[in-house]
């Protein structure tokens, strides 16, 4: 059978620790969807369809990689994609109460298990919310973005 993941996130902007996990997370599983998510509480500084389209040209070489949207629960999506899994990055410890507490609720909800990978110590200071403060005041984001990512 084979191993699907979904990533899901908002994604606004997708970051080079995004891009790690990703690319961890292809050691484990067979294909991944990243799940880009509409988020109520997040103020987006690109739309939806921007963010799917620039994440589907910068994985276009890769068919173990899906980009699509959804709006519905993460367990809905998962089901949608017959993906068994969730992949979830942790970068602090304030990261792991959250994620264990929706991880179980989807485990209970639906039977799809999180896998939570740690993000790579140089990375994890970095975060979509630091890096759009950056953008908003002017500021390089490009040594915190995968290279290729277009990101206006």
């Amino acid at each position: 059978m084979e191993r699907i993941a979904i990533f899901p996130g908002s994604f606004d902007p997708f970051t080079k620790g995004h891009e790690s996990l990703l690319r961890r997370g292809l050691t484990l599983f067979d294909r991944i969807v990243i799940g880009v998510g509409i988020n109520q509480s997040k103020q987006a500084l690109q739309s939806t369809d921007q963010r799917i389209e620039s994440l589907r040209k910068l994985f276009a070489g890769d068919p173990r990689i899906e980009v699509e949207g959804y709006s519905d629960l993460t367990v809905d999506f998962a089901r949608r994609h017959h993906a068994r899994f969730i992949l979830r990055g942790i970068r602090s410890v304030k990261d792991y109460e959250y994620e264990m507490n929706v991880a179980d609720l989807n485990r209970r909800l639906s039977g799809v298990e999180t896998v939570i990978l740690f993000t790579e110590p140089e990375l994890a200071f970095i975060s979509s919310t630091i890096v759009k403060e950056l953008k908003h005041f002017g500021k390089d984001i490009s040594p915190y973005i995968p290279d290729g990512l277009e990101y206006e």
